[in-house]
């Protein structure tokens, strides 16, 4: 199963630390429950426990929820540590977390807003 993730709506990080033991039905309720987001919304909703070297994404792609899991041989994510929290992220954002950065890259150069010449 080969997935493009680029088109999706939204893109959800769970911050702090989750029970990486839950399954599906166990995350899928952490979404609804704790955090009042629809899991069956066109999202992406990413999970990381104690060690940060592995990560679940959980996605509902209209027939069904798909969760993959990834444990990393080298290196550590820079999860971010808000107990509670979740954020919405960009695919920037996205990319800079599963290549070890942090979501937070000050001399990234910044979205610029419309001017008047």
């Amino acid at each position: 199963m080969k997935q493009n993730f680029t088109s999706v709506q939204n893109i959800y990080i769970i911050c702090g630390k989750t029970d990486m033991r839950k399954g599906i039905d166990g995350l899928a309720t952490l979404i609804q429950d704790t955090f009042e987001l629809d899991p069956y919304s066109d999202s992406i909703f990413l999970f990381s426990g104690w060690s940060k070297d592995r990560y679940k994404c959980l996605y509902f792609d209209g027939d069904g929820f798909a969760m993959l899991y990834k444990r990393l041989d080298n290196g550590k994510l820079q999860w971010p540590k808000d107990e509670n929290e979740v954020r919405k992220l960009s695919q920037q954002e996205l990319r800079w977390l599963l290549e070890g950065l942090s979501l937070q890259q000050p001399k990234a150069i910044a979205k610029s807003t419309k001017g008047i010449f």
